[in-house]
């Protein structure tokens, strides 16, 4: 199965409430920065948030629909110092700085979901996370 269409029956396939929660991420990574093009800050979180996608579809092909997909977070590390080092020019009290803030408590928290996904991965946990995905297993070989 193509591994771009496999990452999307994997979103599609996932539990409502972890569905919901990739919309959340979806919409404060992906859609708001659309309205602010003109910040910095905004160029930086959509263009982490292509690669993002891109690595994880990419994951996919080589791991399957796995827990390894955290991995396809690793770079919200260095976009959360980035923002982080931003905040005393962004005020809090308007939407573009909520957002901001918005974004780095959701990404942190998915951050340390990956973490635990990633860990659980690396302990032997290699099944699909979306049953009916798996198409004769994992291609990268088992430690």
């Amino acid at each position: 199965m193509n591994a771009f269409v496999k990452f999307n029956k994997g979103l599609l396939g996932m539990p409502l409430p972890w569905q919901v929660w990739v919309m959340l991420l979806t919409a404060l990574n992906a859609v708001v920065p659309f309205f602010y093009l003109d910040r910095p800050e905004a160029r930086v979180i959509l263009a982490v948030m292509v690669l993002n996608a891109a690595l994880m579809v990419a994951i996919t092909g080589l791991a399957g629909f796995t827990r390894i997909l955290g991995l396809g977070h690793f770079l919200w590390f260095g976009l959360l110092y980035y923002l982080w080092t931003q905040l005393g020019a962004i005020p809090a009290g308007d939407f573009y700085g909520g957002w901001i803030r918005a974004v780095m408590v959701v990404n942190a928290i998915s951050l340390a979901i990956d973490v635990v996904d990633v860990a659980r991965y690396l302990g032997g946990d290699r099944a699909e996370t979306v049953p009916g995905l798996s198409e004769g297993g994992t291609r990268l070989p088992r430690a």
